[in-house]
């Protein structure tokens, strides 16, 4: 480009290259926290491992229960009723309440991962806590989606991976409790959940949750806790309607056709 005085001018290359270059850091930055979580989620299952075999499991029932069921707060529920004496439909029913909280995670998760076929079959087994924590945690679809894979697919294979160490080394660990192995899933799930109580809405739902969950637990079965304080999230979404969030409001964008931030 020619200057004023006939004097060739650079021209800036366009931001390309730039948002290119955002893009690869905010993705690096996204693979780093699913691999954090988990890694912290996976440990733990060193401690289910080793309750489970004391509970009276063998090596194979413990694998694939982690390997089938895939869902940490049920696996614990299943194997405290069967180490209690309590009956398999006992254990069996207690679980399936506890685990049923991932179907509302489907129903978050669908629109979002939009997975087809064998896919949509792998996506709905990495439904979990972490996997929809990590991806609810992004401001971009695409950021999103790549932190429910690594967060999902990471969790599978390190939680089974620690439940086969658990399970053939539980005693000589002792209680989990000493390494604190029942605590490191809680503060890494705690650490995506701090940022997101900003406002005074989502303190109140939170508080609110807490409240329920705790009268609850001292009275009500495994599970029953947890469900009732998902509904007053529920609830509270429903009798108070906002503003779509920017995840939501992108991916609306990206649907109805190119523009400004659909380019993005």
């Amino acid at each position: 480009m020619l200057g004023p005085r006939g004097i060739l001018l650079r021209v800036p290359a366009t931001d390309d290259a730039d948002l290119v270059g955002r893009e690869h850091a905010d993705a690096r930055a996204v693979v780093r926290q699913a691999v954090s979580v988990a890694v912290a989620t996976g440990v733990y299952g060193i401690s289910f491992g080793a309750l489970s075999v004391a509970a009276g499991l063998d090596l194979w029932q413990t694998m694939a229960l982690s390997l089938l069921m895939f869902t940490g707060g049920s696996q614990f529920a299943f194997i405290g009723v069967v180490g209690s004496g309590g009956a398999p439909v006992a254990a069996v029913a207690t679980a399936g309440l506890l685990g049923a909280r991932n179907a509302l995670y489907g129903a978050v998760m669908a629109p979002l991962v939009q997975a087809r076929g064998a896919r949509r079959l792998a996506a709905a087994h990495v439904t979990i806590d972490e996997s929809a924590a990590v991806a609810n945690a992004q401001r971009d679809v695409r950021d999103a989606r790549l932190g429910f894979w690594w967060t999902g697919v990471g969790v599978l294979v390190l939680w089974n991976a620690f439940t086969v160490v658990g399970a053939v080394v539980g005693d000589a660990l002792g209680d989990p409790a000493r390494w604190g192995l029942d605590a490191a899933a809680a503060a890494a799930f705690l650490g995506l959940l701090w940022p997101r109580l900003a406002g005074r809405a989502a303190q109140g739902v939170a508080a609110g949750a807490v409240v329920v969950a705790l009268v609850l637990t001292p009275v009500a079965p495994a599970g029953v806790p947890v469900l009732a304080a998902a509904l007053v999230a529920v609830v509270a979404g429903w009798r108070t309607p906002g503003e779509p969030t920017a995840l939501r409001a992108r991916a609306r964008r990206r649907r109805s056709g190119p523009g400004p931030e659909a380019a993005r």
